[in-house]
């Protein structure tokens, strides 16, 4: 299974990190792009990791047919709507086992989907970092998903200091 037409690689050839960015994609009023796309750059460019953005490979393992339909077949055709997402999960669930470490978005959409959580449950299982931001104070924050990041930060310019730290280029 390759990684899909988003994943971008970095100027550190195959043996780059990959990273792996959940967040809300369902409930997001942006499909969840917008954090996607402004992080996406620091990484590949000033780290040299390779992204996966799942909100811009959106189509996954999905046939034509599935991916016009599986939404509104949620309320249609439950059967076919249910196998359709379980192609997702396993799919992205994949792309996290294959992942060096995840960025966790958690925010007011992330709360009503369950694939973000999945996610990070799934990382931590498998002993990946995960770092999670969030704009929302800590009460609000699953702890369920706090219980399962490597760090948490509140702004995405702290997890940019923590990374350089981290994952600077040798």
């Amino acid at each position: 299974m390759g990684l899909g037409p988003e994943t971008r690689s970095g100027s550190a050839g195959p043996a780059a990190f990959l990273v792996y960015l959940s967040g809300a994609i369902e409930y997001a009023p942006d499909s969840g792009k917008g954090w996607r796309e402004s992080i996406a750059p620091f990484l590949s460019d000033d780290l040299g990791h390779r992204v996966y953005d799942p909100a811009h490979d959106s189509r996954k393992s999905l046939t034509a047919e599935e991916w016009t339909h599986f939404r509104s077949w949620k309320t249609t055709d439950f059967p076919r709507f249910r196998a359709a997402v379980r192609k997702i999960v396993d799919y992205d669930l994949e792309v996290v086992s294959r992942s060096d470490y995840l960025i966790c978005y958690w925010d007011e959409h992330s709360i009503r989907g369950g694939g973000t959580a999945a996610e990070v449950t799934w990382a931590y299982r498998l002993k990946k970092p995960v770092y999670l931001v969030s704009p929302l104070p800590v009460p609000h924050v699953s702890g369920w998903v706090l219980a399962c990041c490597s760090e948490h930060f509140g702004s995405f310019e702290d997890l940019k200091v923590h990374l350089r730290q981290v994952y600077r280029r040798l």
